[in-house]
């Protein structure tokens, strides 16, 4: 029995992927915020005849009490991690600042993957072929990191937020496999496209409406965007990093996947993340 940890794992793709390994007999930790979703997720896992393999774990993943929450949650249950899905997103329109006073955009897609994903590493190395998949924007996507302004306090737009978000996730992905030279844990990047998920009610009515037809006509279905994803999971690259755009593999090559762009925001998170657990 595997054992998996699935942020957003109440919800879209989180959600279908969780129902499917707990439908072959894994174990799935799934993190979110709602309390109503996470009651809907057990009740299903327990239809499954789960019920004792699947897990809730409510938690604010946009400020740092959230995301060590979790670690310590996970820790308390298991000392092995077999996978890691990071599927937690949230668009807002509008500029809206967490507790630890990072941008919630920020804090949400991209900070809460290096936090927990550096969290949980020690127990990912004890699994047999440990994984980390990040559900993101990955590669070739419209964005920039504003070096002098990651917490976007001038000119924010949603669309701006979730996009330098996913150049940094490209960036944590090289960065990650940069701090453990020689990990058996293997990263990879992987952009779904468009997939038929909840994703656009948070946007504004006119965005989202349109969104909403666009996803109808060309997005996919969870059931098989999820498909890609599982296969990756089940069998990980060689390689200690790898980015996807479905099945297409990616060059790790350009500005989106730059080494010293990461050296340089790996450093950048971990001083912001120490300057709030110390109060310097």
């Amino acid at each position: 029995m595997r054992t998996y940890v699935i942020t957003g794992g109440t919800d879209g793709m989180g959600k279908g992927l969780g129902l499917h390994f707990l439908g072959r007999g894994d174990r799935v930790l799934a993190v979110a915020s709602g309390a109503v979703k996470g009651a809907r997720f057990l009740r299903e896992a327990a239809e499954l005849g789960a019920a004792d393999r699947a897990s809730f774990i409510q938690a604010d993943l946009s400020t740092l009490a959230g995301m060590h929450q979790v670690i310590a949650e996970v820790a308390a249950v298991t000392e092995t991690v077999d996978g890691v899905v990071f599927g937690a997103q949230n668009f807002r329109s509008a500029r809206q600042e967490t507790a630890d006073g990072f941008e919630y955009t920020f804090a949400l897609a991209y900070l809460s993957r290096y936090v927990i994903g550096h969290g949980l590493f020690d127990a990912l190395e004890r699994a047999e072929a440990p994984v980390i998949m990040n559900i993101a924007g990955s590669g070739g996507l419209p964005g920039t990191i504003e070096w002098d302004d990651l917490q976007l306090r001038t000119g924010y737009r949603g669309m701006r937020a979730a996009m330098q978000s996913s150049r940094c996730i490209d960036l944590l992905g090289v960065a990650f496999s940069q701090r453990h030279p020689g990990a058996r844990t293997r990263y990879v990047l992987y952009n779904p496209l468009m997939v038929r998920t909840a994703m656009a009610d948070s946007l504004p009515t006119a965005h989202r409406i349109l969104t909403k037809t666009w996803l109808r006509l060309a997005g996919q279905p969870v059931h098989k965007a999820i498909v890609p994803i599982a296969e990756l999971i089940d069998h990980p690259p060689t390689e200690p990093l790898a980015a996807y755009r479905r099945r297409t593999r990616l060059a790790l090559a350009g500005k989106d996947f730059d080494p010293e762009s990461a050296r340089r925001l790996d450093a950048i998170t971990a001083e912001l993340v120490d300057s709030r657990v110390t109060g310097r």
